[in-house]
């Protein structure tokens, strides 16, 4: 992001260009490359000041997962995958996907990712919900309309300083080989790790790296940080509960319709922004809908 200095800098030559372009110079190129610019710079300063929840500033722990809609609803988490995968990169955030589930045909059941960056959780928390793909199937041969699903679960990474008390009878530790692409390594040992808890039922799963511990310490850290959300729920009495978020991925439960035909636009259902550019937000810019949700929590926090 940037420092002060450097927004004060930018901001002082485009007062310079305004000046010069007063007394009739032509810096209209100038302009229409560095207004922009700062212009986002802005935003993107003025979007972290939204940001003073708990654990806003804390890398974020990503779960999406297909709904309905089959093979169409698994290519749609895919691209649903890659868009964060490229949001991330835009923000200069390091995003490692540790698990996938590959669909039956196309695409993922699937997939857990960590993105770690300054207010990475602060960021993405309002990405939490059911996203719904409207366009022109590409597996139906009549190039019919088809409607698919795919819900995202955002969290938290729990800092190591936070106490999780997880006992080891608590839980189940199974090993597996690993799927998909990775090169000659992936298929050879039992690498994979897939932990479940017995007391809340929650399974995790990394099979990114090759050795098995630390497919494991990367399973147990995603582990912590779901526990840590179930208690702190529990204990605060958040009205947004976490069941709550993990509504059916299915018809009427969208926060956001992404509408590929017959007409093209990104709409978000909780706060009304609408982008027409669907491209450039299935590219990762998610800035317009990340801003819109901080605000619109903001506003809530005054009015309760």
């Amino acid at each position: 992001m940037k420092t002060d200095e450097e927004l004060a800098r930018a901001q002082s030559d485009v007062e310079v260009l305004l000046e010069l372009q007063a007394e009739g110079e032509d810096v209209s190129e100038e302009l229409a490359a560095q207004l922009p610019k700062l212009k986002a710079d802005v935003e993107q300063i003025e979007t972290r000041t939204l940001l003073s929840g708990e654990n806003d500033a804390a890398n974020a722990i990503m779960a999406i997962h297909s709904g309905a809609g089959g093979t169409e609803a698994c290519d749609w988490a895919e691209m649903l995958l890659r868009m964060y995968l490229r949001w991330a990169e835009r923000q200069g955030f390091r995003a490692e996907v540790v698990d996938t589930q590959p669909g039956e045909e196309a695409g993922i059941k699937s997939a857990t990712i960590t993105i770690n960056g300054e207010y990475a959780f602060g960021l993405l928390q309002g990405e939490t919900g059911v996203h719904r793909l409207v366009r022109i199937s590409p597996f139906d041969f009549n190039k019919r309309r088809h409607t698919s699903f795919a819900s995202v679960f955002v969290m938290p990474e729990i800092d190591d300083r936070i106490d999780v008390q997880i006992r080891d009878e608590e839980l189940r530790v199974d090993t597996y080989r690993a799927t998909g692409a990775g090169g000659q390594h992936v298929n050879t040992t039992d690498s994979a790790v897939r932990i479940t808890h017995l007391p809340s039922g929650i399974v995790v799963a990394c099979q990114n790296e090759r050795s098995q511990h630390k497919n494991r310490n990367v399973a147990m850290k995603i582990l912590r940080s779901r526990l840590y959300e179930l208690e702190l729920e529990k204990k605060q009495e958040e009205t947004r509960k976490l069941e709550k978020s993990k509504l059916d991925i299915d018809f009427g439960s969208q926060i956001r319709s992404y509408v590929l035909h017959p007409y093209r636009m990104v709409k978000d259902v909780r706060t009304r922004v609408e982008v027409g550019d669907v491209d450039r937000v299935l590219d990762g810019d998610l800035d317009a809908f990340v801003r819109a949700y901080l605000v619109s929590r903001r506003a809530e926090a005054k009015v309760g």
